[in-house]
């Protein structure tokens, strides 16, 4: 419960219960959590083939159960063939072309899946694009709005971006999701559905968090996932050089500090 508290996480991730999925299908879902890391342009089709190849006995409609309940998608340039919630409204996308030239002008979030020994999790994070600083984290049982509300309050208090970037998911074009960031003065952008780079940031988060993370620990109890997903951003925002930022940590260009 401690931990819950220190990292700022709602207490309802510490009753966490194995989802009732069977060992086989757990097995395929890692399988594919790792695959789409390294090819998130995979669709079901494609994931497939590439499980067959491998031995598994499994037809399409399974592997799109699967991925559907992993919150996956293939990221390409496709026709819109899924529609946000009813009467959710979706915003268009504010970043094209945007020079991103400060912190705190652009935020953007996501969620992902994160395996267990005997289930998994779903994470949702919160990201400034020009510092990738990781304002807020969360971990979840299911993919509701909940988590990524008490994410998105995290942040807030932290500051407040000119733009906050999200997909057309259910839990950001909620009217709760959407009223919270109005309310704040903030401008809502969204992506375009099967844009890979419309979201870049996010999704290259998501990669450093899996493999040099997530796929090391094989995390057993909720807990363990906590320490460890605390310990890693703690380590990304202060003390992961990053290439693009010339060298510097998150936390160092999110608060201006002179190297």
């Amino acid at each position: 419960m401690r931990q819950c508290e220190l990292a700022g996480l709602a207490r309802s991730t510490w009753y966490y219960e194995p989802v009732g999925e069977s060992e086989e299908n757990l097995e395929l879902m890692r399988l594919l959590d790792e695959q789409y890391t390294r090819t998130p342009f995979y669709g079901s089709r494609r994931m497939t083939a590439w499980l067959i190849d491998r031995g598994f006995s499994v037809n399409r409609k399974r592997v799109q159960r699967l991925m559907q309940l992993m919150g996956l998608e293939a990221i390409y340039p496709k026709p819109r063939l899924s529609q946000a919630a009813p009467g959710h409204r979706v915003f268009p996308y504010l970043l094209r072309g945007l020079p991103i030239t400060r912190p705190n002008q652009v935020w953007s979030t996501d969620i992902t899946y994160i395996r267990m020994r005997g289930g998994f999790l779903y994470l949702t994070a919160i990201l400034d694009w020009y510092s990738r600083y990781v304002l807020a984290w969360e971990l979840s049982n299911t993919m509701d709005v909940n988590f990524c509300l008490a994410a998105l309050e995290r942040a807030l208090r932290r500051g407040k971006p000119d733009i906050f970037n999200t997909d057309q998911g259910s839990q950001y074009t909620s009217n709760e999701f959407t009223a919270e960031v109005l309310q704040a003065g903030i401008q809502l952008s969204m992506d375009g559905r099967g844009r890979a780079l419309d979201n870049v940031f996010v999704e290259r988060l998501w990669r450093a968090v899996k493999h040099e993370e997530v796929y090391l620990k094989d995390y057993e109890t909720v807990p363990d996932a906590v320490q460890g997903l605390t310990t890693y951003f703690k380590f990304y925002n202060t003390a992961r050089y990053h290439q693009s930022l010339d060298y510097r940590t998150p936390e160092a260009v999110h608060l201006g500090l002179v190297a």
